[in-house]
């Protein structure tokens, strides 16, 4: 029941509302739903409203006095509040709709706790602002590790490239050195940085303006830096302080190489 996290901590929160989301998107998946037509070539499935519908009434029964913004529905609450809650109910719709299941749910308390749940993988990737940890049915909450051992990857190939011609993620792609080091795979944006938090990927890069507050990407930016990974803009200078883009590494020197290949191409 929603009311038990009244007296629940943020984190709490969070993952109460990510796993909520989750049971949403697998309830519905696989069925044909309707399509909210968002232009540009976006858009939300019966699945995004739902979902998002049933984290609200977990975020306003355990935080009545917050804000909420939220991918589909907005702006609730004032947008210069203190604590803002931010929501993302289905992360790569795309893929839902198309009957993939790489997508993910995210909630994110603006600067403070976040989580990143995978609907069909059952795992909850969560931070309650300081240290990141991952949760999973039946299993003790592991701390998440960062490694670059894998050498994959995940790099954003949807528009809109506001960097361009200086920047564009595909150039990366063909770097004679990038090729040579590392291999490239595109998932859900929130799961990708959840996997380089837990040492699945190396790293992620996306083109784009200021992340930091987007429903998409702020938990699991939330969940990366707690981890301890290297959280830039593509152009090196840090998130919610001028810095367009991101770029996410395991490690310093994953992070300096891939700095060094998009300035080379730029």
């Amino acid at each position: 029941m929603i009311d038990s996290y009244a007296g629940s901590d943020d984190a709490a929160v969070a993952i109460a509302g990510v796993r909520a989301g989750a049971d949403v998107v697998r309830a519905l998946y696989g069925r044909r739903l309707s399509r909210i037509d968002k232009g540009a070539g976006d858009f939300a499935t019966a699945a995004d409203v739902e979902a998002e519908k049933t984290i609200l009434g977990i975020i306003r029964a355990a935080r009545p006095d917050d804000a909420i913004l939220g991918e589909e529905g907005g702006q609730q609450g004032a947008g210069d509040a203190v604590r803002q809650w931010l929501v993302d109910p289905l992360c790569g719709t795309l893929n839902y709709a198309a009957g993939n299941m790489l997508v993910a749910v995210n909630v994110a308390l603006r600067d403070g706790a976040a989580a990143v749940a995978d609907p069909f993988g059952g795992e909850v990737f969560f931070t309650d602002g300081v240290t990141a940890w991952v949760r999973q049915d039946g299993a003790d909450d592991a701390p998440l590790t960062p490694t670059p051992a894998t050498r994959l990857v995940d790099v954003n190939l949807d528009p809109p490239f506001p960097s361009a011609p200086g920047f564009r993620t595909v150039d990366l792609l063909a770097h004679p050195e990038f090729v040579a080091r590392f291999r490239p795979r595109v998932v859900s944006t929130s799961l990708a940085l959840a996997w380089v938090a837990a040492g699945k990927r190396a790293a992620y890069v996306t083109d784009g303006g200021d992340l930091s507050g987007s429903v998409h990407f702020a938990a699991g930016i939330a969940v990366c830096r707690a981890a301890g990974c290297v959280v830039t803009g593509i152009d090196g200078a840090p998130t919610g302080e001028g810095g367009r883009g991101l770029v996410v590494a395991a490690d310093d020197e994953t992070h300096r190489l891939l700095m060094s290949m998009m300035r080379s191409r730029s």
